[in-house]
């Protein structure tokens, strides 16, 4: 094991330990590598710290030439969510389009390969699965993140992702307790509240959490909502009767409890993420994940040093601070000695797990009285791609593609696309506007009109109104929730929008199915 820097006394190194920050950048900065030294076991890794599995590789390398035994953190869940493929896309399809398949062996067979990736590029903890029943159709942060609104199914999916990731060698982290998916509040931005009875939690939003602890779940992240029924005053992330009373002792959970992201406004924006994080460990949280914003040294001393003054207060108990280091370490020595199967999935190649999962996924309607799916004439002559874009949710992300549009490009060259979004004013006229616009740009191409989300979103509703009324055989793909009712000469559910997904529903448009 490491040799901790002379100096760092207990107290300091236990509130180290207990922190998940991140960092800036595609090394490993000074300041981080010191506070390894210094007790610091765990490190979260985001998008902006990627830019090869070669990279990221000699990146955690860097990091256990200080300390052997660290935790390296992700929040790659494929999917929408993805850090491993960022700037493109990623190569497995997410919780949604696996539970449109339900077929559990192969939710395994995605969470092993895609565990057996991480393992090879040296992370051994993966802030995934979401567990979170979608039951809100409303809601803006769960949505395809969510393998369904049926509980049982959630329950099932949720305990075969963990089987298959942990038997990579990565540790998961089953999310977000005690479930996040009865919103139509984003954490990150407020606190959302869920007022349903302790009876229709219990059977609803407990039952993927007591599936993920049954299957060895390693590790289950807190969610900043509140939930009266459970804790009328705070937040399940601060809540002792959440995360202690219900989730250790009623469900006898005895792994690593790790809260979300105390830079989220649910919890900054009220308590500050200095006492944030002192009530969280008090409640009996046990790692700090902080570092999606703040991201710098000054950041990991604020907390090391909070943590530190709240027991030397009486704040918060010595004992409880220590046991929650005690479980940091103890994930670690699993992490050190679960190794990896390394193998692909048993019946397809490891490389092509992802697409094929996302190609079971697509669900395939039409319009009443527009034909039968099952006749659709694949596009011969390139399409116009029209892309009617909703901001994205910040666990999403920005920077990550999605779309048809450059899988279509490769399978029909000439292909051309635009994005339409909502402008200002009235979103049914903003929506109508973004409709005339695209049949502008697309003028007699044969047009595919890519949606994400349309039922959240009155104005994509509204320009996909305008796109029919004109051009009746246009193609829709939903490449979200799929909630509102089928349109167009073939709509093509993807459940997600995961570039294999992209690429799944590209192949049906151009016939190129196993080209």
């Amino acid at each position: 094991m490491t040799t901790l820097a002379s100096g760092t006394d207990t107290l300091t190194r236990d509130a180290l330990t207990v922190l998940q920050p991140g960092f800036t950048g595609t090394t490993a900065p000074d300041w981080l590598l010191r506070r390894l030294g210094e007790g610091l076991a765990s490190v979260g890794l985001f998008g902006r710290n990627i830019a090869s599995p070669g990279q990221l590789a000699a990146l955690t390398a860097q990091l256990r030439a200080e300390r052997d035994d660290v935790l390296v953190a992700i929040d790659e869940e494929g999917g929408d969510v993805t850090r491993l493929e960022v700037r493109n896309g990623s190569s497995f399809p997410g919780n949604h389009a696996l539970g449109a398949v339900d077929d559990v062996e192969l939710t395994q067979q995605v969470a092993h390969e895609l565990g057996r990736r991480l393992a090879a590029c040296g992370v051994n903890l993966n802030w995934a699965p979401s567990a979170d029943v979608n039951s809100d159709p409303r809601n803006p942060v769960i949505g395809v993140r969510s393998f369904g609104a049926d509980t049982g199914l959630a329950a099932r999916h949720t305990a075969a992702y963990v089987t298959g990731l942990q038997s990579a060698g990565v540790a998961a982290c089953t999310k977000h307790f005690p479930g996040h998916g009865d919103t139509a509040v984003d954490s990150h931005h407020a606190l959302p509240r869920i007022d349903v009875s302790a009876d229709v939690l219990a059977e609803r939003e407990l039952a993927p959490f007591r599936a993920a602890i049954a299957a060895g779940t390693r590790a289950v992240m807190s969610a900043h909502i509140l939930v009266p029924a459970l804790d009328p005053e705070r937040p399940a992330t601060l809540s002792r009767r959440i995360l202690t009373g219900l989730l250790r002792d009623q469900l006898g959970y005895a792994g690593l409890i790790v809260t979300d992201g105390m830079e989220m406004r649910a919890v900054a924006g009220t308590y500050g993420i200095e006492r944030g994080s002192v009530l969280a460990i008090a409640a009996g949280a046990d790692a700090i994940c902080v570092g999606g914003g703040l991201a710098d040294d000054a950041t990991v001393l604020r907390l090391r040093d909070a943590l530190v003054s709240a027991v030397r207060a009486g704040e918060l108990p010595e004992e409880r601070l220590a046991e929650a280091a005690d479980r940091v370490r103890a994930l670690a020595r699993w992490a050190g000695t679960a190794g990896t199967a390394g193998r692909p999935a048993e019946g397809t190649h490891g490389t092509e797990i992802g697409l094929h999962a996302a190609r079971r996924a697509l669900t395939m309607t039409a319009a009443p009285g527009l034909g039968d799916p099952a006749t659709f004439k694949p596009l011969t002559e390139p399409p116009y791609v029209a892309a009617l874009t909703p901001v994205a949710n910040i666990a999403v992300g920005d920077e990550t593609p999605w779309g048809i549009a450059a899988e279509l490009v490769h399978l029909l060259p000439g292909t051309v696309t635009g994005s339409f979004s909502a402008g200002d004013g009235p979103e049914s006229e903003a929506g109508e506007n973004a409709g005339r616009a695209a049949l502008q740009a697309a003028g007699p191409r044969r047009i595919v009109a890519v949606v994400r989300d349309e039922h959240r979103h009155p104005w994509m509703a509204s320009a996909l109104d305008a796109l029919l009324a004109a051009r009746p055989d246009t193609v829709v793909v939903e490449m979200g929730v799929p909630q509102a009712a089928p349109r167009g000469a073939l709509h093509i559910a993807t459940h997600g929008a995961a570039r294999v997904c992209g690429r799944a529903a590209a192949e049906v448009i151009a016939g190129a199915m196993g080209r």
